[in-house]
């Protein structure tokens, strides 16, 4: 079938590449220029683990295009799916429909046949309605049935889960609807097809990233209280796993959560609950213990520098796996430090150009981990990358002028680096 999908961000572009690679026609839709005319001469925009692999397997084979032109994407399409951002209000932290509205007026008027009109960015409830009354008013006589079918790509792991979805949810009451994403879906023989009305499908994204919010600040939470009692989060956290009820996945204790998902749906879930007069503690408890941990983590780095320390900070992407460093703890622990003046040298493998774009200036770029830790008085670990926990060492413990060690990921084998001389200390255990 036809799919054309407005917007080419980390939803839009690993989506439209899988999609192509599944055997469809896929046309991706920006109004940004630039963007486009880079895809279009094979420059990726983001970077996203195995997608450039695919990328240029489907354009070779000419199965997935990129244009600017709502009318040559539109025309045609059996699928458009809508994957704008929906970015906080400044003020409220409500989610902003203002891309999706525009892309719901903006495509009205191209649609032609039976069109399925998915919207794939995660908005609040409701956001269907209003999407369907605004094509409704630019071409009363589209044939055309608005769903609602979030996304559930982790970044970093896009691709793999695009290919391998422990569910695909789809919010609709047309059975020509259902059907056309059961055709989509054909070959996925394994995975749950959960057909539920627009609005359930609308929540379920919201109050699963807000539960595993919830799940993340337990485990700061239960880390907090390991490193005052003398046990150590890590053991903690694998005898909880094992209970199935509770599982092993997001016990991970840590700087606290960020990304592009889980700040921007956990307060949009909160506004949300207030607008409709229903209290939501665990939710806004969760939120301002994430808010306040930077600061927690920039102070115990600082505490551990001393005066005129020169810091190496590992890690800016918010996650391993991504060049994303939107709402990124890394980068909020770095600007906290900043406020104390702090002399900050980093690295990350993958982030340094989105960083760039952030910080400007204000802090120092290496090009490789060594770069980085050379002369430091501190080494402060800010992203999980595989990659830092397997450098070299011994070589570092030669490399610094003093060996001091933050470990906000608990990557890195404690042990070790105390044997080599390093003051290492990490999350949920007590500092020796």
């Amino acid at each position: 079938m036809k799919i054309a999908i407005i917007g080419t961000g980390y939803v839009g572009l690993p989506s439209g590449v899988g999609f192509a690679e599944l055997g469809n026609d896929v046309y991706c839709i920006d109004n940004n220029v630039s963007k486009i005319n880079m895809l279009n001469k094979g420059i990726l925009t983001l970077y996203e683990n195995g997608l450039e692999e695919l990328f240029r397997h489907n354009v070779k084979e000419g199965r997935l295009h990129f244009t600017t032109s709502m009318s040559e994407g539109i025309k045609d399409a059996d699928l458009v799916i809508i994957a704008v951002g929906t970015p906080p209000h400044p003020i409220t932290k409500e989610a902003d429909l203002q891309y999706i509205e525009a892309a719901a007026q903006e495509l009205a008027p191209h649609l032609t046949g039976y069109t399925v009109v998915a919207t794939k960015s995660t908005v609040p409830v409701g956001t269907g309605d209003k999407v369907e009354a605004i094509i409704r008013k630019f071409n009363s006589k589209a044939d055309v049935d608005i769903i609602s079918l979030p996304e559930f790509l982790r970044e970093g792991f896009a691709i793999y889960d695009f290919f391998n979805p422990e569910r695909i949810v789809v919010g609709t009451d047309s059975e020509r609807a259902r059907q056309l994403i059961r055709d989509l879906y054909v070959s996925f023989k394994n995975t749950k097809l959960l057909f539920v009305n627009r609005k359930s499908s609308e929540t379920i994204k919201y109050a699963s990233n807000a539960f595993l919010a919830i799940k993340l600040n337990y485990i700061n939470e239960m880390a907090n209280f390991c490193e005052k009692s003398g046990a150590d989060i890590d053991e903690v956290a694998e005898g909880m796993g094992l209970d199935s009820r509770i599982g092993n996945k997001f016990l991970k204790a840590g700087p606290g959560y960020g990304g592009s998902c889980f700040p921007k749906d956990t307060n949009a879930m909160s506004y949300m609950a207030r607008q409709y007069g229903v209290t939501m503690p665990l939710i806004d408890t969760t939120i301002a213990e994430n808010d306040a941990r930077p600061a927690l983590m920039a102070q115990r780095i600082l505490s551990m520098a001393g005066n005129d320390a020169k810091i190496a900070v590992l890690g800016l992407a918010f996650k391993n796996g991504t060049d994303d460093c939107r709402t990124s703890p890394a980068i909020q622990i770095i600007e906290k430090m900043l406020e104390k003046k702090a002399n900050i040298i980093a690295y990350d493998p993958q982030a340094n150009i989105s960083a760039l774009k952030i910080l400007g200036n204000k802090i120092a770029y290496a090009d490789d981990a060594y770069g980085a830790v050379k002369d430091a008085d501190i080494i402060a670990v800010l992203t999980e990358w595989k990659e830092f926990a397997e450098l070299d060492w011994q070589k570092i413990s030669g490399m610094v002028k003093q060996k001091n060690i933050m470990d906000c990921r608990n990557i890195l084998d404690g042990n070790t680096l105390k044997e080599l001389g390093f003051k290492y200390r990490c999350i949920g255990q007590k500092p020796e």
